[in-house]
């Protein structure tokens, strides 16, 4: 049965589940234009630039063509930010599940990681998968592979939704809120460190940040790392182990 929208009988939008006509090129289409060639111009201008910028015409003037040019092979620029999501998520590597002697923390550890730098690296993408029902064949990859993961842990079936919502929730709110930072700190013309670095300075001696400082000073001494990156995949990494040891916890407590 077809998932719907909430409205009777209707199709949620999506790229994936329109059904175009076979492309027949125009004697005044452009030569060498194609649709991977379009959709990675998006990618592109998505990391320059940010998704608020985005913008057909923008990108007809950066691919030198006109905005009608790229309507040829796409009917929308929903359409258009559909296919460029589910691009970027073909980057993540998926765990090789031949692997002899192959343990689902790893596994799970490695998917976790993969997200984390695809969030990173395209921190527009954090906004988007929120938009789309990501049903493209690289995010259903993704998506399978953390399913298979997942019930290697020994959750029941009524569990696994939840431990995956723990993982990978946990691993967008982190990798959203570095790639901010990330980006703060690139539109500011200066490194995490220097960033980082100016802040702590700015709120010294200032009363109302005494404690904060105090404590922020001791915690990162104790956690250790020398710049802001060490700091962070310190933190990533034991965030990461608590919910799979909660995983494991849950799996494991008599009664459930």
């Amino acid at each position: 049965m077809a998932a719907t929208d909430g409205h009777a009988g209707k199709r949620p939008n999506s790229v994936w589940l329109t059904e175009r006509p076979p492309l027949k090129r125009k004697a005044d289409q452009p030569a060498g234009l194609g649709l991977d060639k379009i959709v990675a111009a998006t990618v592109r201008l998505l990391d320059a630039e940010g998704l608020a910028k985005f913008s057909m015409r923008r990108l007809a003037a950066e691919l030198g063509v006109t905005a009608m040019s790229v309507y040829w092979y796409v009917d929308t620029k929903d359409d258009l930010l559909e296919l460029a999501l589910d691009s970027v998520m073909g980057e993540m590597r998926l765990p090789d599940e031949a692997e002899p002697g192959r343990d689902w923390r790893d596994h799970l550890r490695s998917l976790a990681g993969e997200y984390r730098a695809l969030l990173t690296g395209h921190p527009w993408v954090a906004r988007l998968v929120g938009t789309y029902i990501n049903i493209g064949p690289h995010s259903t990859a993704f998506s399978d592979a953390s399913m298979r993961v997942m019930k290697e842990s020994g959750l029941s079936l009524e569990q696994i939704t939840g431990g995956l919502s723990a993982v990978f929730q946990f691993v967008y709110g982190f990798a959203t809120i570095e790639g901010l930072f990330n980006a703060r700190c690139a539109e500011a013309g200066m490194s995490v460190d220097e960033y980082f670095q100016q802040v702590m300075t700015a709120v010294q001696g200032r009363p109302e940040f005494a404690e904060t400082l105090e404590n922020s000073t001791k915690v990162m001494a104790a956690r250790g790392g020398s710049t802001v990156w060490e700091m962070r995949d310190r933190d990533f990494a034991f965030a990461l182990d608590l919910q799979i040891a909660g995983i494991e916890a849950m799996r494991d407590r008599p009664g459930d």
